[in-house]
């Protein structure tokens, strides 16, 4: 094992898990380049699993999703144009329906 493995390792074992039952929000100014490479990651477990993990150097946050996503565009034309893209992907649910006897 190299000793680059064995911080990788340990700085994974130091990040904060973050988990039901608490609030985070963390914002992050990066250049679209980098911004596009997040949301082609997000974009991939989004389609291909039904949980994603979201991770910094400090925390992670795993996330077992449900459905409807909703995703809101929202244009603003007028003096500086600004795009704003929303997702909201609400939490699944271990919730079943009741039965009928």
């Amino acid at each position: 094992m190299s000793d680059h493995d064995t911080e990788h390792e340990t700085a994974d074992a130091e990040r904060t898990i973050i988990r039901s039952g608490r609030n985070f929000e963390q914002e992050y100014r990066l250049d679209a380049s980098e911004a596009g490479e997040f949301l082609i990651a997000l974009g991939e477990q989004l389609r291909d699993d039904d949980e994603l993990t979201i991770v910094d150097d400090e925390w992670e946050l795993p996330f077992a999703f449900g459905e409807p996503v909703e995703l809101d565009v929202d244009y603003e034309g007028m003096d500086e144009p600004e795009l704003e893209i929303e997702i909201e992907i609400p939490g699944r649910t271990d919730a079943t329906a009741p039965r009928v006897e």
